[in-house]
């Protein structure tokens, strides 16, 4: 049992858990699930509150064993402020810069957030004997697949195409650089495109959601023919859950959805049919740069040696991920 220190002085827990980008979209799923189901585990959110983050998205504030704190990761002074106040015994890090669009744009805060974050983490983890380190990456480092392409294993080659993927290709090899040169825990989760409650509206579901709410027109790139594989945030969580209990120290674990690629076309038709608005509201652009073609993941590894699969069916989580921002626009 630890002892937090300064707060909850009275309480000992198992386990004291770092967790970065708390207030994001799936570091705020996971802390809504994992704070309840681990009374045990002591939770410090750590988010500099950027555009992605909202505290709103923690429902989970109130409970006696968490606690916000605002830092930015690139800070390696404040991030030591917290080591010295919490000693945590371990580190789940979904903090990043995400969007591929910003990435192009304004490379630099993606290389400093997503790669000098990412090891002022570890220096810190290494430092203070974390038990377990936990690195949150993303299906975009393997690169771009053909129409009849393999899916991405975890022993496909890395070949990022944007700004964004080539940073957090870099993170993943740092956290596995610390695992073989200083021997620390590490697990690292490779999902697919995320969808679900308290994402972003920058990102391409909620955006084409709330867009259509308004009756206003969606930007498809292209001719919208490229294809993504769709994880819900809730299968996601489970994943990263089971990974970080019981993942070989290490390892890479691909997290894909269930049966769910889908063009980005056909993610706007079902959009259409599900609010029940026509298909002039697309509005056909300029496809970006470097943007990928296909991503699809196979994710058998995770399902022979931790046993997890996605329960949650797209046709289910859409309907659940539109009640969601339908819910939300009516209170706003």
């Amino acid at each position: 049992m630890t002892k937090i220190k300064k707060t909850q002085k009275s309480k000992k827990f198992d386990r004291i858990i770092l967790v970065t980008g708390g207030m994001g979209f799936i570091g705020s799923n996971y802390l809504n699930t994992a704070v309840i189901r681990y009374p045990n585990y002591f939770f410090i959110n750590l988010d500099c509150l950027t555009y992605a983050a909202n505290p709103k998205n923690v429902y989970v504030a109130d409970k006696p064993n968490y606690i916000f704190r605002k830092a930015d990761i690139r800070n390696p002074k404040a991030l030591e402020k917290i080591f010295s106040e919490f000693s945590p015994t371990d580190i789940i890090h979904f903090a990043a810069e995400s969007h591929v669009d910003k990435s192009i744009v304004s490379p630099h805060d993606f290389i400093e957030t997503n790669v000098h974050g990412t090891h002022n983490l570890l220096h810190l983890a290494k430092t203070h004997n974390i038990n377990r380190f936990h690195h949150i990456s993303t299906d975009e480092i393997y690169g771009s697949l053909g129409t009849k392409g393999a899916p991405f294993r975890e022993s496909t080659a890395f070949a990022p195409n944007s700004p964004y993927s080539a940073s957090k290709a870099a993170a993943d090899l740092l956290v596995r650089s610390y695992n073989k040169t200083y021997g620390l825990n590490t697990v690292i989760t490779r999902c697919s495109n995320n969808y679900g409650p308290h994402q972003d509206e920058s990102k391409l579901i909620p955006l084409f959601i709330t867009r259509l709410l308004k009756n206003k027109k969606v930007p498809l790139y292209g001719k919208g023919a490229q294809v993504r594989d769709w994880l819900y945030v809730d299968d996601h969580v489970q994943a990263i859950d089971l990974v970080f209990h019981k993942g070989k120290s290490g390892e890479a674990y691909n997290v894909g959805g269930k049966n769910s690629e889908k063009t980005n076309l056909e993610i706007t038709n079902i959009l259409l049919k599900l609010l029940g608005k026509n298909n002039d509201l697309i509005e056909y652009v300029a496809d970006r740069p470097g943007h990928d073609f296909r991503y699809s993941i196979d994710f058998s590894k995770i399902t022979k040696e931790l046993g997890w699969q996605p329960k949650v069916s797209f046709e289910d989580g859409i309907k659940k991920t539109i009640e969601y921002y339908s819910t939300l626009y009516k209170l706003m």
